[in-house]
């Protein structure tokens, strides 16, 4: 009996303090959404897997807490098709067809006349496009500045001694 009584008192003295001096705890319960996930604009991917493509790929978004925006453009490179296209004219032997896409480039038209070959104007080449390319001055690749300077004629410079 003095074992139980002594296991007793010393169980009370273990538990006691414990009770006593235990902390108070305070649960705070709230509720959690978690079907609305915070705004986000997401810039779409454009894959371009194909280097054969004369394209290029650009995308942004912009967020705010409100409203989003996100977009996705393409854009096609001319020149890059100009000289693709040539050289599948070149490899049917349309030479004079290939030398004609290229000169759809105002930078190739005006290297060909500094070259002293003009590029071919309606099937014709050498001395004779270089005189359909002088009579038909309207279809010359705009910004042209070899056929510019040599159609338009020198200005006499201004005398100042008259002055």
């Amino acid at each position: 009996m003095k074992t139980k009584t002594l296991l007793f008192i010393m169980s009370l003295m273990i538990l006691i303090p414990s009770i006593s001096f235990a902390a108070e705890t305070n649960t705070v319960s709230s509720t959690v959404v978690t079907g609305n996930p915070p705004p986000t604009a997401s810039a779409p991917s454009i894959v371009i897997n194909n280097s054969d493509v004369c394209k290029s790929a650009a995308s942004a978004a912009i967020q705010t807490q409100i409203f989003g925006f996100a977009s996705g453009i393409t854009v096609t490179d001319e020149n890059c098709e100009r000289i693709k296209l040539a050289r599948g004219l070149y490899g049917m032997g349309m030479k004079v067809a290939a030398v004609s896409m290229l000169c759809q480039d105002v930078r190739v038209f005006d290297a060909m006349l500094m070259a002293g070959t003009p590029c071919p104007y309606k099937g014709k080449i050498g001395k004779d496009a270089q005189e359909a390319w002088e009579n038909n001055s309207d279809d010359v690749p705009e910004n042209s500045m070899m056929f510019k300077k040599k159609l338009t004629p020198m200005e006499p410079e201004e005398n100042n001694e008259n002055n």
